[in-house]
């Protein structure tokens, strides 16, 4: 027991020294001895966020189980030294850390703004590739779940592709264009579930437009002929619910829509019943145009 005691005393007392010449090295003049603290509390912070199988250590709810403060006490030093010599090799130095940094603790929205200024800043640094790309990965990051806005989502695919466009021979492209597939995935999901939505709701305008919408941005999806389904059914239930004005030209619109479905899905589960929609809508001309 007491030698639990003892090495408890000994451990705290450590720790209040290490903290003690951490400020002293904040507050003081020698950046030399800044540069050497803050490589050493990156190294710390680096090797306390990974297990041996680069797994990032999170407990239940997603955080790091291991709670240290190396990262963000190197970023401190970091930042002084930048400010300082901002044009020097350990001025980019310390700027692209600073972003890899936060990169490493998921702070993605500030990791993101350093290592994206970083490329504009150090344009010709070699650290320019994984800056930008550890850049579009912060985007990657902070994409939402498919049942939130997806502005973040697109921001990263357009981040991922100005990588891809900037350094078309890295290693790194495939990663980019696996990870671009899946955040479009996401994207169609949001679409799909956006007209499934408007058409439970009944809202026929709305379900026409998401459905044109989704066949646009997503031309290869194999949700198209469901879709397109979904696209002639409000579209004759807009036209059978439009005003006189309107009726018509929605009509005509639908009858349109009908004849390119059955033409691109011959064998579609869902051929009868567009077939009968045509029919309906050719009859309901029909009278339109006798009544005039």
């Amino acid at each position: 027991m007491k030698l639990l005691i003892t090495l408890l005393f000994f451990s705290i007392g450590f720790g209040f020294v290490s903290c003690s010449d951490y400020n002293s090295i904040v507050k003081g003049d020698d950046y030399e001895l800044k540069l050497k603290e803050a490589n050493k509390l990156y190294d710390k912070g680096q090797s306390y966020q990974y297990k041996k199988n680069g797994e990032l250590k999170i407990d239940r709810f997603g955080n790091p189980k291991i709670k240290d403060n190396s990262l963000f006490q190197s970023i401190t030093l970091y930042e002084q030294i930048y400010q300082r010599m901002p044009k020097t090799g350990e001025g980019e130095l310390s700027y692209f850390r600073i972003g890899k940094a936060y990169y490493l603790g998921k702070d993605f929205y500030m990791a993101g703004y350093y290592l994206g200024t970083f490329v504009q800043r150090f344009s010709v640094s070699v650290k320019c590739e994984e800056a930008l790309f550890l850049s579009a990965m912060c985007s990657v990051n902070n994409s939402p779940d498919h049942t939130l806005d997806q502005q973040e989502t697109e921001l990263a695919i357009n981040d991922l592709q100005q990588f891809i466009n900037r350094y078309p021979a890295s290693s790194l492209v495939d990663s980019c264009n696996h990870i671009m597939d899946r955040l479009r995935t996401k994207l169609e999901r949001k679409d799909y579930e956006s007209v499934k939505l408007y058409v439970k709701m009944e809202d026929y305008r709305a379900a026409v437009t998401s459905a044109l919408t989704f066949m646009e941005d997503h031309p290869r999806s194999d949700k198209r002929e469901e879709i397109y389904y979904q696209l002639v059914r409000n579209s004759y239930m807009l036209s059978k619910n439009s005003i006189e004005s309107k009726k018509r030209e929605r009509i005509e619109e639908s009858i349109e829509r009908s004849r390119n479905f059955v033409a691109e899905f011959p064998d579609s589960r869902y051929k009868r019943e567009v077939d009968n929609y045509f029919d309906l809508l050719n009859k309901e001309l029909e009278t339109l145009t006798s009544g005039n």
